[in-house]
């Protein structure tokens, strides 16, 4: 298979892909962009509660990717019975960890006052933190229909979903945060209740679409598990915890900057919020290029064949590249414009300009290592990437940014410029292990 055939396929998979992950993320762009138009506080309290909210979420977005690659090497081994299982175990999988990660926020929103930050923040963000926190369920069954269909390489109707209910969540957030078509003005809270509506709606679309389409009806998709298959539950649970800890160890990591960013003081904390979203945005499109990888590495090991895995996943390394390279030059040229999209408040302004250099900075590191994970989870390698993700981030990157920011004085700069280096190392070390591990799977298949 030629370049151009490998870039079509890749592109026209992980486009619907990049969509969507776009739209989880625009979510909280939104809420802060019309959130910050109430002001700094507001806006430091949604930054609190979504550092908490986002690395739980994520966790439970890694989780549901468990079933993905095994759909897809079960597709290229034409095992349509075990699909349908995969799903079932995978969706009551899903269900019971939004229990527990709903019991985690509830548990940790009442000791938010022990993080030192401003009282006023922790106040407006305990009631928003709930409201969100109620949407995880509805998230969790709209993961796993979407990451069936993704299996099977199908990523078009998860984008239409995702679109169409946040173009839903802007509505509503315009409706309920400053009170129009007579409804009161609910500030942050209306930013809450726009996202659990939008998310509950997505997860009754895509549950809809999948279950009744006749596209799905060979793989026996009934909610109900006739028998629980252990070695299937472990083989998920296998991909997925894994993958969940990938997405919490650097997630958590910027949540813990946003800490820090507190103890400076709320301009330094209302920046980073902004910093992060426009940033986030960038991540997430990476991210459906790394799943776009995933599906196409692990596709092709269920038809045995390495060479062409290979170049389907370096191929995703050279356009994440090229995109990250693009999102690096307008990070750092639109610097002082972008977080006036977000707040009228000049020191904010100032303040996420700077930071949106780091960001800039960070681009090329963050889509590496993002879709080295991909790759990696698409070759059930996840167990030393999570492993390396921990270390990177909690060994290294958050420690040093501490160090700068606290004991050489470069305030929130220095968190940042920590995060950076856990980024750069991630990134080499993923790109080199799937380099690796592919040549040796070609050279197994030789033999």
């Amino acid at each position: 298979m030629n370049i151009k055939n490998h870039f079509s396929i890749t592109f026209n998979l992980a486009y619907p892909v990049i969509l969507s992950q776009l739209g989880q993320v625009m979510v909280g762009v939104a809420d802060s962009m019309m959130v910050g138009q109430l002001g700094a506080l507001p806006l430091a309290a949604a930054s609190l509660a979504n550092s908490i909210f986002f690395v739980l979420m994520m966790f439970g977005m890694g989780v549901s990717m468990g079933i993905t690659p095994l759909i897809s090497i079960a597709e290229g081994k034409g095992k349509g019975l075990r699909i349908g299982k995969l799903f079932r175990h995978g969706l009551w999988i899903n269900i019971f960890v939004a229990l527990i990660l709903t019991g985690i926020i509830l548990g940790l929103s009442t000791g938010l006052s022990f993080l030192d930050q401003p009282e006023e923040v922790v106040e407006a963000a305990i009631p928003y933190l709930w409201v969100i926190t109620a949407s995880l369920f509805p998230f969790m069954i709209f993961q796993t229909f979407k990451q069936f269909a993704e299996g099977l390489s199908q990523t078009r109707q998860a984008m239409y979903v995702t679109i169409f209910s946040n173009l839903l969540n802007v509505f509503l957030n315009w409706v309920l945060i400053f009170g129009k078509f007579g409804f009161p003005a609910m500030g942050l809270m209306g930013a809450g209740w726009a996202t659990l509506i939008s998310r509950v709606l997505m997860a009754l679309l895509m549950g809809a679409y999948v279950l009744s389409s006749k596209r799905y009806k060979g793989f026996d998709l009934g909610l109900k598990i006739r028998q629980f298959s252990a070695p299937l539950l472990s083989r998920i649970l296998k991909i997925g915890i894994p993958t969940g800890f990938q997405f919490i160890f650097e997630v958590s990591a910027f949540g813990s900057a946003a800490i820090m960013m507190g103890w400076i003081g709320v301009t330094a904390l209302a920046s980073h919020q902004i910093a992060i979203n426009l940033a986030s945005i960038s991540y997430m499109m990476a991210a459906g290029l790394g799943t776009a990888g995933m599906v196409r590495v692990s596709n092709q090991i269920g038809r045995n064949d390495f060479q062409t895995m290979r170049e389907a996943g370096m191929m995703v390394f050279g356009m994440v590249i090229a995109f990250m390279s693009i999102s690096a030059v307008i990070f750092i040229l639109f610097r002082n414009m972008l977080p006036s999209l977000y707040i009228d408040d000049p020191e904010v302004i100032a303040t996420s300009a700077t930071l949106l250099i780091i960001a800039g900075m960070f681009q090329l590191s963050d889509g590496i290592q993002v879709v080295g994970l991909g790759v990696l989870r698409g070759m059930e390698d996840v167990r030393f990437p999570t492993w390396l993700t921990f270390v990177a981030y909690w060994i290294l990157g958050l420690p040093l940014g501490y160090f700068f920011a606290f004991g050489l004085d470069m305030g929130e700069r220095g968190i940042w410029f920590g995060l950076l280096i856990g980024l750069s190392i991630t990134a080499v070390v993923l790109f080199y292990r799937f380099y690796r591990l592919s040549r040796k799977a070609i050279l197994r298949e030789k033999l």
